[in-house]
């Protein structure tokens, strides 16, 4: 009898479980991944359609090193057609390390005697972000243990204490949230301090693998957590962000797994996540974990390059889990959002001196990229690339189904471009050390350079003046 994975589908509905493992894995073990396949799927990537699971198996599954490539390549295309060169930047914030899970990858979890627990009060708050305001940042993610003083009312109040703080031209203009998954009322409470993205990171998608990992505390209900977006979503949080930890089971099913619960929001939503996580595992305090399914450095660049022809626009998003080298090749293909500057140290970005060694007992795992923003910021204008903490989509109201909208036609690269600019040109005024400043502005000279529509390069010029004049927070 031959395996049909389609008639294992799971009928999707309002926050109930869609995942099914013999579903993804028979996509896996039955889809042949010949050239014609596999180019005709990158042809279809290329027009801008995301994948069907069968058509993201197809590329899982080549393993020809010259179809790689073209996997590759492809990615790198489609990033250029529908990112153009920005790259979004953000600092993650810890605001308190207390937990009541026991995950077995985590440096914070509740067995762990070795850390201090930490939660920041108001002032100590108010201390981070004027230190990350200080050194250029826009955009935060806030991260919390799950802990019953972390509630929807603290996680709302912190937010409404982020946006309070100005320090010089400095402000933080969009607050993201990872934390525990809530009740569709805690969720309401959190949209209300406006929020930007809300994201639930499953782990791992295999149910079994997730038992295992996850031993104590209410992280280890795997529906809770798999439908803590849709509840999120019931509460009117339609900007959300999910991910896998890379490690801890089959790489090829935690991207069928993505691209899964991608599906499933779009079914039920008619709105895809906002990004993707991908993190791999690294050294954390009392690691202890079964290393069989470690994902090395060119699988971890093939399931990005996979990840993303098949979902073309879902922001990815590479942390500085992964060193310098790294990051800068898998930005290649179709990265789009890093973080820059990270500290996750409790209180750490008042306190600590650039590349000071981390004590990892006193962080959730290991950093490998501790470059300051600035240094990022240099190395990505020398590669091209366009720094940017642009916020104007979420003032705008270009969020969920509206962000559908304007991305699919491809005006992320007409007003998203524009508008990194003029960050770029905000930190080149406000922060950037001479050297920055000089090769940052050669930068924007050629991109107004490329823009054909000589009327609207009249307006984003004249926006820029405005900027250097004294005038922030200008948009498109």
């Amino acid at each position: 009898m031959i395996f049909s994975p389609e008639k294992l589908m799971i009928r999707d509905q309002r926050m109930k479980p869609f995942i099914d493992a013999r579903e993804l894995w028979g996509f896996i073990n039955t889809t042949p991944a010949t050239k014609e396949k596999v180019r005709e799927v990158i042809a279809k990537s290329l027009d801008k359609n995301r994948l069907t699971l069968a058509e993201t198996a197809i590329l899982i599954n080549a393993s020809d090193p010259e179809l790689i490539e073209e996997i590759k390549q492809g990615a790198r295309t489609l990033k250029e057609k529908v990112y153009g060169q920005r790259i979004v930047l953000f600092a993650p914030l810890y605001i308190g390390n207390l937990c009541t899970n026991n995950c077995a990858y985590c440096g914070f979890k509740a067995s762990n005697k070795k850390i201090t627990r930490v939660t920041l009060d108001h002032d100590d708050l108010i201390s981070q972000v004027k230190a990350l305001e200080d050194s250029g940042q826009k955009r935060l993610i806030l991260v919390f243990g799950e802990h019953p003083k972390y509630d929807a009312k603290f996680i709302a109040d912190s937010v409404r204490t982020v946006y309070s703080v100005k320090s010089g031209n400095g402000e933080i203009r969009r607050v993201n949230i990872n934390a525990a998954p809530m009740e569709i009322d805690g969720f309401r409470i959190i949209k209300d301090a406006r929020i930007g993205t809300y994201q639930i990171f499953q782990e791992t998608y295999h149910q079994e693998t997730y038992a295992k990992v996850h031993l104590g505390g209410q992280k280890r209900n795997y529906d809770w957590r798999l439908t803590g977006l849709d509840r999120a979503q019931e509460a009117g949080i339609d900007d959300i962000g999910i991910g896998a930890l890379f490690g801890l089971y089959d790489w090829r099913f935690e991207v069928l797994g993505l691209v899964r619960h991608t599906n499933h929001f779009e079914a039920v939503y008619n709105v895809g996540p906002h990004t993707i996580s991908f993190p791999r595992i690294q050294y954390a305090s009392e690691l202890n974990l079964d290393k069989s399914h470690l994902v090395s450095d060119e699988e971890f660049t093939r399931l990005v390059a996979i990840l993303r022809l098949a979902v073309p626009y879902t922001g990815l998003i590479l942390t500085a889990r992964e060193t310098a080298a790294i990051r800068d090749e898998i930005m290649q293909f179709g990265v789009s959002q890093i973080d820059g500057g990270t500290n996750i140290e409790m209180g750490g970005y008042s306190k600590r001196k650039e590349n000071e060694e981390q004590d990892i007992d006193l962080e959730q795992f290991q950093i490998n990229d501790n470059r300051s923003l600035n240094e990022i910021m240099d190395d990505l204008i020398e590669h091209k690339y366009i720094p940017s903490f642009c916020t104007a989509c979420y003032r705008l109201g270009r969020t969920g189904e509206h962000f559908m909208e304007f991305s699919v036609p491809g005006f992320i690269k007409r007003f998203c471009q524009p508008n990194a600019l003029m960050t770029l040109v905000e930190y080149l005024e406000d922060y950037a050390p001479e050297d920055t400043k000089v090769k940052g502005y050669q930068l924007v000279r050629e991109k107004l350079d490329e823009i054909e529509d000589e009327t609207f390069k009249a307006r984003l010029t004249d926006k820029i003046s405005m900027i250097k004049e004294g005038k922030r927070d200008l948009y498109f």
